[in-house]
């Protein structure tokens, strides 16, 4: 008990600062003790009260209007199970449903009970579902997950890590969204200083007479986009805004010098691409005449390469193979899954170790959805048509793992935002289908593979300003690696910037495809910003590795491809609906070096 109190402190101290009374403490422990709350929603319902009043002091005032308010919801819930009678898959009222005797008399209880006559035991009635009680999937009867042909490693799935997933949206504050956008800031200022070995950053809003190196983030010139609509980020409307640490948080006008270099870029780039949101490192100064001038582009750090430690397996064989198919899954014309049913069948044929869906599964832009011309709710038509087929094969591959990856499109995700969590486990109890959050990050056998189902490629080749530059000091190309094109440039974006998303703001005429929430970037991170590579209970995290994936998957509309960026294997496998999908196949640990030398990816076209 003692115990428990103890930690209750310390969650309602997290909450409320350190610095809380030791009399008000008491209170909100007892308060939390009696009505079984956690210092998370003690805090919540001192958020709902103080709603429309503002910042202010927590105070023993406030503890007795959220006695106030619990009390308040309390006699709510109570009167509403009072109007709840019984079950509500039954008849709502006693007279619910039965026929009335002619002339307005008393209901004819025989007739509501098949014929039975007055003074005869009347045989109970059991209804079929009336549409009052919400469908609950039944508890998992089938089989269980058998030894599995590969070594899984997913985000941690106890309860701490769920919650951190399902956090509360449409419930940012302004100064939250501001300190993230600067830590992230602030933290690849550390890694230039780190990687370039400088002695201290400069605040590109200062006039200084030498060179120094700015650490800031590319944004579109305001006053440029409001005079004539929204427009592509150019030469004339750039702008570079720092931390508040760094530099106040100014914004100032950033300018190229005509004999720019980019330093230790990839060779034969030809320059760099940048994009509204994209973190900088810039040599140069500011003059006098009110703009940075930047002499010299720094790249970025690169990712540490990926780990190439083995893992053992129980049968001794490391190699696997892997399907990987991008949603939507069936066309704007039906809801008949065709395009699904295909490549399940080819499955269960080809019986791979793994397959990663990638959603949207029920897509809520899809026209019959959108009109609701539909013969059955979305749970049902993703239990038939996904979940039920899902099964057949996991019965055909014994060993086999499915996984799922949700997206904002997604009519059955309750959590509308991006980063998204996944998936409610009340849709499918069957262990050997794993439900992963959007992004996600995991591992096969050790190899390490990243994916997301937000478009980022078609977004960064819509938004990216590409501005030319001379090569100083380039970085050997990495074995195996293609020669730079479009595509590949837009991958090494993802991996420089550290982010499934690197894009801020969204494009305004995209904002529909990714409702981005700010203040949780941090799940959006390809690597995090400590060394902490495990969870709280000391088991391996592949969320927060920090070396670079050795896949990335990042479906897109944009042609599929399959690229060896730096030590990265990126694949865009394009949508099932296009005929398209990919397969990987991994030889195993046979020989040293990192996984993409021994991992072959083919993008095929789905037959039938």
């Amino acid at each position: 008990m003692a115990e428990a109190t103890t930690q209750l402190e310390v969650d309602i101290k997290q909450k409320f600062g350190e610095d809380l009374d030791d009399n008000l403490l008491a209170e909100c422990v007892k308060l939390c003790q009696i009505h079984n709350l956690s210092g998370e929603d003690l805090w919540y319902k001192w958020e709902a009260v103080r709603f429309n009043r503002g910042p202010s002091q927590f105070t023993l005032k406030d503890v007795a209007e959220v006695k106030a308010k619990i009390h308040r919801d309390l006699v709510k819930a109570n009167v509403a199970k009072k109007f709840a009678r019984g079950n509500l898959a039954g008849p709502q009222s006693r007279q619910f449903g039965m026929p009335q005797a002619r002339g307005g008399g008393r209901p004819n209880l025989g007739a509501g009970m098949g014929g039975v006559g007055p003074g005869t035991p009347a045989k109970q009635q059991v209804r079929v579902q009336d549409g009052f009680d919400l469908p609950r999937m039944e508890e998992w009867k089938g089989p269980v997950a058998g030894p599995s042909r590969v070594n899984f490693v997913g985000p941690p799935t106890d309860e701490e890590a769920r919650k951190k997933r399902a956090y509360r949206y449409m419930y940012e504050k302004v100064s939250e969204r501001s300190e993230v956008l600067d830590d992230r800031i602030d933290h690849f200022g550390e890694l230039v200083k780190s990687y370039y070995d400088i002695e201290e950053l400069g605040d590109p809003s200062a006039v200084t007479e030498e060179d120094t190196t700015v650490v800031g983030r590319i944004v579109l010139d305001a006053e440029s986009a409001s005079s004539t609509g929204p427009v592509k980020l150019n030469e004339a409307s750039l702008m570079l805004e720092s931390s508040r640490m760094m530099g106040s948080g100014a914004r100032v006008p950033l300018r190229f010098d005509p004999a720019v270099k980019v330093r230790r870029g990839p060779r034969n780039a030809g320059g760099v691409g940048l994009f509204p949101g994209a973190i900088v490192a810039l040599t140069g100064k500011n003059g006098g005449g009110g703009a940075f001038v930047a002499s010299e582009i720094l790249s970025l750090p690169p990712l540490d390469p990926p780990s190439e430690g083995l893992v053992k397996s129980e049968t001794g064989d490391t190699s696997f193979s892997m399907y990987v198919a991008c949603g939507p899954f069936t066309p704007d014309a039906d809801l008949a899954y065709r395009p699904l049913q295909t490549l399940i069948s080819m499955l269960k044929t080809a019986k791979p170790a793994i397959v990663l869906l990638i959603g949207p599964f029920i897509d809520a832009s899809h026209p019959s959805i959108k009109s609701g011309d539909v013969d059955a709710p979305p749970r049902d038509i993703f239990r038939t048509e996904l979940v039920d087929r899902l099964r057949e094969f996991l019965d055909a591959a014994p060993g086999s793992v499915v996984l799922l990856v949700p997206s904002t499109r997604d009519i059955l995700s309750d959590h509308a935002v991006f980063p998204q969590c996944e998936l409610p486990r009340a849709l499918c109890g069957d262990p050997r289908v794993r439900l992963l959050p959007n992004p996600t990050r995991f591992t096969v056998n050790g190899v390490h593979f990243a994916a997301s189902s937000v478009d980022v490629l078609f977004h960064l080749r819509k938004e990216e300003f590409f501005k030319r530059a001379e090569e100083v000091d380039p970085l050997p190309s990495a074995a195996g690696s293609d020669a730079p094109d479009a595509m590949a440039s837009l991958c090494r974006h993802v991996l420089q910037q550290r982010s499934f998303y690197p894009i801020f703001p969204v494009p305004h005429d995209l904002a529909h495809e990714v409702n981005l929430d700010v203040s949780h970037s941090e799940l959006l991170y390809l690597s995090p910003s400590d060394d902490n590579y495990d969870d709280s209970e000391g088991r391996e995290d592949p969320t927060r590795a920090r070396c670079a994936p050795d896949v990335l998957i990042v479906p897109s509309r944009l042609k599929y491809f399959s690229k060896t960026v730096d030590s990265t294997l990126a694949v865009n496998p394009s949508f099932l609906t296009k005929a398209t999908y990919a397969v990987l196949e991994y030889a195993g640990h046979t020989a040293p070096g990192p996984a993409k030398d021994r991992m072959t990816v083919e993008i095929r076209r789905l037959e039938g």
